[in-house]
């Protein structure tokens, strides 16, 4: 428990309640702060799993906190902004404000409870799910995508545009959450289908 890795895995956690009180927070420098303290924990993700390798203190205790942080801390910026409801620049009626973020937003939290589960049952027949390039990739635009949705209207006087670009990415995370969810899902059944007997019909 008390090894880098971990460590590394529980700072992730802790940073999630500081994320959400900046986040809360009314002004451009909270924006700023909740935006330093969520690229922090994002960019964490991938130190603890390096750590883990080079290390070689990868534990059971590492392995089940990890995707626990990723998804606490995805699901709190994800539900924050959804929360915040506006979106000043698409000129949109209020409904549609929220409805852009809300609707990826619940596929992307779907499918990590219904993942979750899965590997949960899995689990207990000593059968893992590997993760896929396309997973990792949804992941990395999926951060991006919030991590550009935090900064909001700062970023779009900096860089004219990117809070289109900012959903227009997190839709299509929440494309490839569909796509590698039902991957995972088909995986999944493979090994829950009951096993034929060699010389079965």
């Amino acid at each position: 428990m008390y090894r880098l890795p971990n460590a590394i895995t529980i700072l992730r956690v802790v940073l999630v309640p500081v994320f959400a009180i900046a986040f809360a927070l009314p002004g451009n420098n909270w924006r700023l702060v909740a935006f330093v303290v969520f690229c922090i924990a994002g960019l964490s993700d991938a130190l603890d799993g390096l750590a883990a390798r080079k290390l070689n203190a990868g534990s059971d205790f590492g392995r089940m906190l990890d995707p626990i942080a990723d998804k606490v801390l995805v699901a709190v910026a994800l539900m924050m902004l959804v929360a915040e409801g506006n979106i000043e620049q698409f000129n949109l009626e209020p409904g549609l404000h929220s409805l852009l973020k809300l609707v990826p937003a619940l596929i992307i939290l779907s499918r990590e409870i219904l993942v979750s589960g899965l590997r949960e049952f899995l689990a207990g027949t000593r059968v893992t799910i590997r993760v896929t390039a396309v997973a990792k990739l949804k992941t990395t635009i999926q951060m991006i995508a919030i991590g550009a949705m935090i900064l909001g209207p700062i970023a779009d006087k900096v860089v004219p545009g990117s809070a289109y670009l900012a959903y227009a990415a997190l839709w299509i995370a929440a494309a490839l959450t569909v796509y590698t969810g039902v991957v995972y899902f088909n995986e999944g059944m493979k090994h829950l289908a009951p096993q034929r007997a060699p010389g079965d019909a």
